[in-house]
């Protein structure tokens, strides 16, 4: 695979508690504007996101990525991936707020394959992930996966 890079421009207007913020994807252009703030990145989301929702978007997309290798790797290629990541940040006691674990649910529809061979998959998918390794380094990642 060749190396990839790619990038976001981030704004932020105001003082932490009242500004704003907005978050583009610079690369490619799919989203533009996507706003921030403190309020809705702890508490009611208002339709805004929060870098904690971006990063479990990632980390999701590219576990599924690994997931639908693995499973084709194994001749069992996915009819359906559906992936859901959820990301804790709590206070950890003399570091502050810190990304804490990442949670990944994986469900497929995958002709051939059985149960015990989707979890196969899905741990190889984690231990290939870029996004589990990297949140791995000062976190936890738990992954289930089910076939429907």
């Amino acid at each position: 695979m060749p190396r990839i890079v790619r990038g976001a421009e981030v704004s932020w207007e105001g003082n932490v508690a009242r500004g704003t913020g907005g978050i583009t994807a610079a690369s490619s252009g799919a989203f533009v504007g996507l706003e921030y703030t403190a309020a809705t990145r702890i508490g009611v989301r208002a339709g805004k996101t929060s870098p904690e929702e971006l990063l479990a978007a990632a980390h999701g997309g590219c576990f599924t990525m690994s997931l639908a290798s693995e499973l084709s790797k194994a001749g069992t290629p996915p009819g359906r991936l559906d992936v859901r990541c959820v990301v804790t940040m709590d206070e950890v006691a003399d570091k502050g707020h810190q990304i804490v674990h990442s949670e990944i649910e994986a469900h497929g529809t995958v002709p051939g394959c059985d149960e015990a061979s989707f979890a196969q998959a899905a741990e190889a998918a984690d231990a290939t992930c870029p996004f589990s390794a990297l949140i791995r380094a000062s976190a936890t990642v738990t992954v289930s996966a089910t076939l429907s």
